[in-house]
């Protein structure tokens, strides 16, 4: 028989994590590749651990990760929010209101914000003079 699978999807700026949880003894396996070569900083590898220390199961499940889209930083946010997810559907009583207490289950709406006309960015613009 297989091995029961919890899914998350998280998303943060324009990254997108799309995570398995599986009963196991906590290997994380990002894009086909161990966390630790994935993310070379340890900063942001502690983002990713964090739903786990929140809800005390540190160990209990391997994570197989899909990421795509913006930066390291944006790829840990997603992936907090989609394990973080994955954990509610493994066990919704018990380790939801700490990751809600911890805010992981919510999405963080930030964007950048567009270019507009005229201007040299979003908001840079040429400076002024009156002469």
């Amino acid at each position: 028989m297989a091995k029961k699978q919890y899914y998350g999807t998280g998303r943060r700026k324009s990254s997108v994590a799309r995570v398995r949880l599986l009963p196991g003894n906590g290997t994380f396996t990002i894009n086909g590749k161990p966390i630790e070569e994935y993310f070379p900083l340890e900063i942001v590898r502690r983002e990713a651990f964090r739903p786990f220390e929140v809800a005390g199961c540190e160990g209990k499940f391997d994570v197989v990760a899909k990421l795509e889209g913006g930066g390291y930083t944006g790829q840990a946010g997603a992936l907090r929010q989609g394990i973080s997810r994955a954990l509610c559907e493994a066990d919704r009583d018990s380790y939801r209101a700490a990751l809600k207490d911890a805010g992981f289950l919510s999405r963080d709406s930030r964007m950048k914000e567009r270019k507009k006309y005229g201007l040299k960015k979003a908001r840079k613009a040429s400076q002024f003079s009156k002469r």
